[in-house]
């Protein structure tokens, strides 16, 4: 047992489970911009209201950016894309809360975010970057300029520029592994087995804080159950529950449950999700199956809570494999945490768990990315229904074999063979669904 990795384990679930108030892509531009226009207010000993008639923002991010932020419902706006985000962002965003950076903005300000779009006083594009996650956000007034980046994380100031003078640059991180210790690394020397045994043995009190998942995202899943989000999905199983079409057991609940909170979360309602590496929709994931299965069976708080974090914590193991953002749907590769959590509570141990995971790579590997968006809902339901399958598959001593397809008989090993089909020939399918996207 590697218990000199639990540290580090704990450090990173609370580095990527967060909460945040909606899609973390245009939230991250928005953050850019309320960062800058604090800058750029203090440069000019204005308030907001003063600047914003005479403001000018630019906008460049990474094309995998650009291809989750376009079609995304943008908190308390109303609307959807990043000139929205940057400019409610500039005008009214919080600086200092992260990816809850538009929690506090009011009608007043999205009107007037209105104003600088019509005005065309908005512009944004795609920069030719290196970075998978990037972000830069210009404010401009009168002589005076503020440029913020973020990159490779949706938080992560990397450079700030004053009248295009450098005043502030990140220090690049050390690349040196033998200087790392095992809570910079903690995947380094782990594989899934160290994650279960972590999750199943660790000192409860070292991990309830993976509780406010719950209390999070089942508050957004009843808002999206209760409110006209989206597509509905969650709401759509809910109606044809009461006609009678389908009936309310373990399968129906956990996709509707499950989908409603992605309703809510993608079309712009004003509650944060508890994140998972970056991305609401994946902490959603991780979280909502996880809970109806505990709740099913009567789970008690600790065995809830050692689900939530064997889940979470597999799935930002299985995401640690693969890009930031990528042409592979991370709804599916969070439901492969998700299975882990749900086929432990239904009293499988690490091989049922193993094949849980080998069984989702061998059904639903390939689902496409194709920016975030309301339909992002179906795909979360879907995922979550084909882990309760593999599940039960696994529980039943059926599992996909290591001769089929890209599944090995080890685990590990099939996490990294699909983790090498979105590093590797999926970059030039993420490439072609962006020109799709734009060519619209």
């Amino acid at each position: 047992m590697k218990k000199h990795l639990w540290n580090g384990f704990i450090n990173v679930v609370k580095k990527e489970v967060v909460p945040a108030l909606g899609c973390t892509e245009p939230v991250s531009v928005a953050l850019g911009a309320a960062i800058a226009m604090r800058r750029l207010m203090s440069m000019n000993d204005l308030s907001k209201s003063d600047g914003h008639q005479l403001l000018r923002i630019d906008v460049l991010v990474s094309p995998n950016l650009m291809k989750n932020g376009m079609g995304v419902g943008v908190p308390g706006t109303g609307m959807v894309g990043l000139p929205i985000a940057a400019a409610v962002g500039a005008l009214a965003g919080d600086a200092d809360a992260g990816l809850e950076v538009l929690k506090s903005i009011s009608p007043d300000d999205v009107a007037q975010a209105c104003v600088l779009l019509d005005e065309k006083r908005v512009s944004v594009g795609v920069a030719a970057v290196p970075q998978i996650l990037y972000a830069q956000v210009t404010l401009s007034l009168g002589d005076a300029s503020i440029s913020v980046t973020i990159a490779d994380t949706h938080t992560q100031v990397i450079e700030i520029r004053e009248n295009n003078q450098v005043i502030y640059s990140a220090e690049p991180a050390s690349t040196d592994q033998n200087n790392k210790t095992p809570q910079d690394l903690p995947f380094a020397d782990a594989n899934a087995e160290d994650i279960f045994e972590f999750a199943t043995q660790a000192d409860l009190q070292d991990i309830a804080f993976i509780e406010q998942a719950h209390k999070l995202n089942d508050a957004l899943s009843l808002e999206g159950l209760t409110g006209n989000y989206g597509l509905q999905i969650g709401a759509t199983f809910q109606r044809n529950i009461d006609r009678g079409l389908l009936s309310q057991d373990l399968l129906t609940d956990i996709m509707r449950r499950t989908a409603a909170a992605s309703d809510a979360r993608m079309d712009g309602a004003m509650k944060p999700a508890m994140s998972n590496s970056g991305s609401g929709n994946q902490g959603i994931a991780a979280t909502m199956p996880v809970v109806v299965v505990a709740e099913h069976l009567n789970a008690d708080r600790e065995t809830m809570i050692r689900a939530l974090m064997l889940s979470h914590l597999m799935a930002i193991y299985i995401k640690s494999h693969q890009n930031k953002l990528s042409a592979l749907c991370g709804a599916t590769t969070a439901s492969m945490g998700a299975v882990a959590g749900m086929t432990w509570l239904l009293g499988g141990q690490f091989t049922h768990i193993s094949s849980a995971i080998c069984n989702m790579i061998g059904d639903i590997t390939g689902i496409i990315c194709d920016g975030a968006k309301a339909s992002c809902a179906m795909k979360v339901s879907s995922s979550a229904s084909a882990a309760i399958k593999a599940a039960m598959m696994a529980l039943d001593g059926i599992r996909v074999t290591g001769s089929e397809g890209i599944v090995e008989n080890d685990v590990d090993a099939t996490i990294r063979n699909m983790s090498a089909l979105a590093n590797g020939a999926m970059t030039q399918t993420d490439v072609q669904i962006l020109e799709i996207m734009v060519q619209k």
